[in-house]
């Protein structure tokens, strides 16, 4: 069975109790010998104030063993003998802690007692209060940085990937993306912000063709009739070579080029389908589904947690990172809020009383019984030695007071007697 840790400091109390029981014990012994001189002074004759003496004594010592029954009682069965109703805390032990529940239970864990306990603390007040300090908002971030790297580091990586992977991907099926570009596109084409894309392939079209003339011509070459002259496929070459950068030379220099009016006119139309369109969206919703199943896609989409884990750790390491610095700021502003704002520190004072409401009512059980099973779990012997050693010098002194209280009734009552009858 598990008991208490009986220390040092329980020894040293320990060792303190038997010196209260000395002294209790030795005014126990002392009204003994002045009950025994008093009544042989009273039956030598030396005056009647020996009676007075001789019945406080005998009171006195009536109430030091009363209280030394009663306090040996709770820890043990007074010089070893069996009488009921002693050795309380040992064989009860498993009762006392499950009236410590009961009364645990009934008296703190209850909804009522909780909220009008966290109201009369004023959490938002004291909570915005605390915050609004830059060194506490310094220390919670802090404490914050910490716990996320650790729960960070706890996790694996490949558990995460396959749930990161999982959710892109089912979102990702799920959502029709056709009418989201047609809209894009559209706004796109029409700020015109697609004509520097244009712009761009025109350019390198032209420096392609101006490189890789020899490789235009031969490839024209390379697919007229066998029957024709080679002069004639040459010229061929040429002028089919000529006429195109002549062409994408025209079209990279002129903005209202007609073949930039066609492009204008088909990403139009092609923004309307995507919108529109019910073949055109089919197509494209089958394209995505394409792409999400390729192995290359997976692993770029899995490989993403690895980044984003990274790119926290870092931040939360670095005291000067945009998201320690971001998330103090907003701590501060928090507090700042909470200790001005008499709605907002009503909301959390709110949340706060439910929070511990629904704990206390929903596992009351559960708390009440860890104090049983673990008074229960207690050695009974070791557990009333521990107790003893905490409590016992104060107990002593209730057998203190009843030698002398005892003693003091008894001269009161033998006092009125004598008086009445005399």
């Amino acid at each position: 069975m598990v008991s208490f840790s009986y220390t040092a400091a329980d020894e040293e109390k320990s060792r303190g109790v038997r010196r209260m029981k000395t002294l209790a014990t030795s005014l126990l012994l002392a009204v003994a010998v002045i009950y025994a001189l008093a009544t042989w002074a009273e039956n030598a004759g030396w005056g009647a104030w020996t009676g007075y003496v001789a019945a406080a004594a005998e009171a006195g010592m009536v109430g030091a063993l009363a209280d030394w029954f009663a306090v040996t009682a709770l820890f043990r069965h007074p010089l070893g003998l069996p009488i009921p109703h002693t050795a309380i805390i040992p064989t009860k032990k498993d009762q006392l802690g499950a009236s410590l529940g009961q009364f645990v239970g009934e008296n703190f864990l209850s909804a009522d007692v909780v909220r009008g306990r966290l109201a009369a603390l004023g959490i938002g007040a004291r909570l915005g209060g605390w915050l609004a300090d830059p060194a506490h908002a310094d220390r919670v971030t802090a404490e914050a940085s910490t716990a996320l790297r650790g729960a960070l580091t706890v996790l694996r990586d490949a558990d995460v990937q396959a749930v990161v992977g999982e959710a892109i991907t089912r979102r990702a099926e799920a959502a029709e993306i056709a009418p989201g570009l047609g809209k894009t596109l559209e706004k796109i084409v029409s700020d015109g912000a697609h004509r520097r894309a244009v712009d761009l392939v025109c350019t390198r079209a032209h420096d392609w063709l101006v490189t890789h003339g020899e490789s235009v011509m031969d490839a024209v070459q390379g697919g007229a009739p066998g029957w024709t002259p080679r002069f004639v496929d040459k010229r061929i070459g040429e002028r089919v070579y000529k006429e195109l950068l002549r062409f994408v030379t025209e079209m990279r220099d002129m903005p209202g080029h007609p073949a930039r009016g066609a492009i204008d006119r088909f990403l139009t139309d092609f923004a309307a389908d995507l919108q529109a369109d019910t073949d055109t969206r089919a197509r494209v919703e089958r394209l995505k589904s394409e792409l999400l199943a390729r192995p290359e896609v997976q692993d770029i989409i899995a490989s993403a947690w690895s980044s984003i884990r990274n790119l926290i750790i870092a931040a939360a390491e670095d005291d000067r990172s945009q998201l320690r610095l971001r998330a103090r700021a907003s701590l501060i502003s928090l507090g700042k809020r909470l200790s001005t704002d008499a709605r907002l520190q009503s909301k959390v004072e709110g949340w706060a009383e439910d929070a511990a409401a629904y704990v206390v009512t929903t596992y009351r059980g559960e708390i009440t019984s860890l104090i049983t099973d673990t008074v229960a779990g207690w050695d009974a012997t070791q557990t009333s030695k521990k107790i003893e050693a905490n409590i016992g010098r104060d107990l002593q002194f209730i057998r203190i007071n009843g030698t002398v209280v005892g003693a003091l009734a008894g001269l009161l009552i033998y006092t009125v007697s004598h008086g009445v009858g005399g």
